[in-house]
């Protein structure tokens, strides 16, 4: 069955943070760090070549520039530096209070585990280590903005403490969306982790509302994701900041998969690699088609009501649902049909969902994660891309196309 009416969601409020605003070059923070010594060719008075040693020097620039003011909360620490490397980083508010955080894996910014606050000075300390072992300190502070005016909503489908399935996307999603020039500023603020490590890559719809995060391949079951998204007051276009960071760190469970074929009317559970069950299904008839395709559970509701009559006047229904599971937004759902029994395996009779008897509906609800993936094909509609959680529907080489920063050459 369809249904319009869509299902209150969870989803924790979080918000784009801004990037360190950086002043003119006369204003960075400059200094020689020390000197590295290189070997270079002489001659002695009788003409045999003399090696000497030539000083080279080693800089250090850091932003945001010294008395720079109105930064965004989301500012980072930007570091450059040639014939060394940065050694230490700290960043303390007014009062002396140090704020944690960490160097970007590529060393150009340092950046605080969470937002700075609104109209607060900030001070920090740099310390470089030249590649001859030679240190130098170099400071700079800065004066943060208010709060904005206008702010960009953000949404993680993701809760700490939680057990997902192994196809279970990292999804942030932002009203209004994010404008292709400005996704890849935003891109740079998401952040994953796995345990196991595994790769994965960013990719955005094209309406810019919901950017996905998953690998080549469904996560390795007994898998650890922390995520941060750090936008909270980020600038992210047309004069709007994110509202606020968030984060969560969840696990993924077993592998559990369905498999629903069009041909022969049935669906195909396999859990660990192991076909477990399988069970006859109806779908939806031909005006109102099931869409094939990859998707996820991405709800659960074990007693609910479908209500289309806003939508279709007339020929709406209102019908109580036992073990619903969506897998759209437009209402595309697993779940208990007991007046289409006698069809299932046979006929499509549905309005657009997958139909499976009481008892089968039962034991797949009490299995089932929200994030397992849920495979249709067969039938006579293409699953919308952006309608539900939907990015392992795309192949790899398509899926990171969505990406607003360049993929590394190993995962393409």
């Amino acid at each position: 069955m369809r249904r319009t009416l869509v299902a209150v969601m969870a989803m924790a409020v979080i918000t784009p943070v801004a990037l360190a605003a950086c002043g003119k070059d006369d204003q960075k923070a400059t200094a020689w760090v020390g000197t590295s010594t290189a070997p270079t060719a002489s001659a002695s008075a009788d003409g045999e070549p003399v090696t000497e040693s030539a000083t080279v020097p080693v800089s250090l620039t850091i932003t945001p520039a010294a008395g720079k003011t109105g930064v965004p909360v989301s500012a980072e620490i930007g570091v450059k530096v040639a014939g060394g490397k940065v050694t230490d980083v700290t960043l303390k508010d007014a009062k002396g209070t140090p704020v944690s955080g960490k160097l970007r894996d590529d060393g150009t910014s340092w950046i605080p585990a969470k937002s700075l606050s609104p109209n607060q000075k900030y001070a920090a300390t740099v310390v470089a280590t030249a590649d001859n072992g030679q240190t130098t300190t170099q400071t700079t502070s800065f004066t943060t903005m208010g709060k904005p005016g206008k702010k960009t909503g953000t949404g993680l489908y993701l809760f700490d403490d939680r057990t997902y399935g192994v196809a279970m996307p990292v999804v942030v999603e932002f009203s209004p969306g994010i404008k292709k020039a400005d996704r890849a500023a935003v891109q740079r603020r998401l952040f994953v982790s796995t345990s196991p490590a595994q790769p994965g890559v960013w990719s955005w719809t094209s309406s810019g509302t919901q950017a996905y995060y998953r690998g080549p391949e469904f996560w390795k079951p007994g898998t650890t994701i922390a995520v941060r998204v750090a936008v909270g007051g980020l600038p992210t276009g047309g004069g709007r900041y994110g509202d606020r960071d968030r984060s969560a760190t969840a696990k993924i469970g077993r592998s559990f998969e369905m498999k629903v074929d069009n041909a022969s009317k049935k669906m195909t559970v396999v859990q660990d690699g192991k076909t477990v069950k399988t069970m006859p299904v109806s779908l939806g008839k031909k005006g109102t088609p099931s869409s094939s395709g990859v998707m996820v559970v991405m709800e659960k509701k074990e007693a609910t009501v479908f209500d289309t009559t806003d939508t279709d006047g007339d020929d709406g229904y209102v019908t109580d649902i036992e073990f619903a599971q969506r897998l759209t937004w437009s209402g595309q759902y697993i779940h208990s049909a007991p007046w289409s029994v006698g069809d299932q395996g046979r006929r499509n009779v549905s309005h657009g969902c997958v139909n499976v008897s009481p008892s089968n509906a039962r034991w797949l609800f009490d299995r089932t994660l929200i994030g397992d993936p849920v495979t249709v094909k067969g039938t006579g509609d293409k699953l919308s891309y952006g309608n539900g959680w939907t990015p392992w529907d795309l192949s790899w080489s398509e899926y990171i196309k969505g990406s607003a920063l360049p993929v590394p050459a190993s995962l393409k």
